[in-house]
C-alpha cells in the first residue's frame, strides 16, 4: 500500500496489521511534509510490516519494490491532498496524483498485481446545491487542481479496467477525520488554535457543508471493498454526518470550553465548493457497511486523542518529526 505514513493510510495499517496477521504489509511512504513515521512506530517491528521509503512519482524506485517484493495488490492511499496546497502549486499534485497513479497502474499490469483500490475523494463530482447527493454515476466535475487531479486519476483507473481488464476498484470518500491528522485540515487546526487561545480562521461565512466520516469507519469500508468488492465497481463512502464548518468551530470551541469569540471569518478560498454530500446506499447494500462512529461520539473521541498526544501535534508544528524519519526509515 502507499501512503501509509499520512492520516488515512496510518490509520488503515494500524488497524489491518493487527487484524491480519497473517497478511503482510508493505508500505510506500516518500515521506513528505504529511507523512509522520513516528504514527507507526506501534507496528515497526511486527514480522508482517515492511516499509520502504519510494517516490511513487518514480517508476525506477518503484519498480524495485514490484521485483523485490512478491505483490499480490495494491491499495493506494498516497496523493497530495490540501486544497490550499493545490492552488498555490498544482504542478505537484499533478505528478503526484496523476502520474504516480499511472505508474502505479503500470507495474501493477506488468506483475500480474490480482487487485487494485483507488482511494479517491467526494470533491472530484464537485459542488451540490442544498439539495441532493452525490451517487457513484454523479459526472465528475472538480473545481480546484486538487480534485481535477484525482478525478484524472480516477479515469485512469477506469481506462485500465476498460483497456487491460486490471482488477482494480475506486472508493470516493466524504471528509475525515480522526486521529493523526496532520494539522492544516480543519478539524485539527482548529483544536490547535483553540488549545492555543489563537483566533480560528473560517473562510467566508462558515457555511459550506460537508460530510463527515469517522476514519477509522473509512479504513473499516476500503478492506470490505478490497476483500469482497466487485471489480471495477466504483463505491461512495460516507458518514451520513453533515455539518457546516462554522458549526464544527462551535462544537470544537463548546467542548474545549472556549469562547466563540475567537472565531475569525477570512478572505473565502477561491473556487470554494458550498456542499458535499454522499449517497453510499451501494457500499451499504452490496457489502453491508455502514458508519459506525456518529459525529458526536467521533469529535469527542478525536479531541480527546489530541489533548492526549500533543507532543506529537506540538513536533510537527516545530519540524522536529522530519529529524526523526530521516534517521531512522527503512530506506531498503
Amino acid at each position: 500500500m502507499t501512503g501509509g505514513a499520512g492520516f488515512i493510510g496510518t490509520n488503515f495499517l494500524l488497524l489491518m496489521v493487527d487484524k491480519y496477521p497473517k497478511d503482510r504489509f508493505i508500505n510506500l511512504d516518500v515521506l513528505t511534509y504529511a507523512g509522520n513515521l513516528k504514527n507507526l512506530t506501534g507496528i515497526q517491528e511486527r514480522d508482517n510490516y515492511t516499509s520502504y521509503r519510494t517516490d511513487i512519482r518514480d517508476r525506477e524506485m518503484l519498480e524495485q519494490v514490484f521485483k523485490r517484493e512478491d505483490l499480490e495488490a495494491v491499495i493506494h492511499f498516497a496523493a497530495e491532498s490540501h486544497v490550499d496546497r493545490s492552488i498555490t502549486n498544482p504542478t505537484v499534485f499533478a505528478e503526484t496524483n496523476v502520474i504516480g497513479t499511472l505508474n502505479l497502474l503500470d507495474l501493477s499490469r506488468k506483475y500480474g498485481i490480482s487487485r487494485y483500490v483507488q482511494v479517491s475523494t467526494d470533491e472530484v463530482y464537485g459542488s451540490l446545491g442544498p439539495e441532493g447527493y452525490f451517487v457513484e454515476e454523479t459526472p465528475l466535475n472538480p473545481n480546484s487542481p486538487y480534485s481535477a487531479s484525482k478525478a484524472s486519476a480516477d479515469l485512469f483507473v477506469r481506462a485500465n479496467v476498460e483497456t487491460f481488464g486490471l482488477n482494480a476498484l475506486i472508493t470516493r470518500c466524504s471528509n475525515n477525520y480522526g486521529p493523526y491528522q496532520f494539522p492544516e485540515k480543519l478539524i485539527p487546526l482548529m483544536i490547535w488554535h483553540a488549545l492555543e487561545d489563537k483566533p480560528l480562521p473560517v473562510y467566508g461565512d462558515g457555511l459550506n457543508v460537508r460530510d463527515w466520516l469517522y476514519v477509522k469507519d473509512h479504513c473499516e469500508a476500503i478492506d470490505q471493498v478490497f476483500r469482497a468488492g466487485k471489480a471495477g465497481e466504483v463505491y461512495n463512502i460516507g458518514g451520513n454526518n453533515e455539518r457546516t464548518n462554522l458549526e464544527i468551530v462551535k462544537l470544537i470551541l463548546k467542548i474545549l470550553g472556549k469562547s466563540e469569540d475567537l472565531i475569525n471569518f477570512v478572505t473565502d478560498r477561491p473556487g470554494h465548493d458550498q456542499r458535499y454530500a454522499i449517497d453510499a446506499s451501494r457500499i451499504r447494500k452490496q457489502l453491508g457497511w455502514e458508519p459506525s462512529t456518529s459525529f458526536s461520539v467521533g469529535i469527542e473521541k478525536t479531541i480527546k486523542w489530541y489533548l492526549e498526544h500533543e507532543i506529537w501535534w506540538r513536533e510537527i508544528l516545530s519540524g522536529e518529526y522530519n529529524q526523526y524519519y530521516a534517521e531512522t526509515y527503512h530506506n531498503r
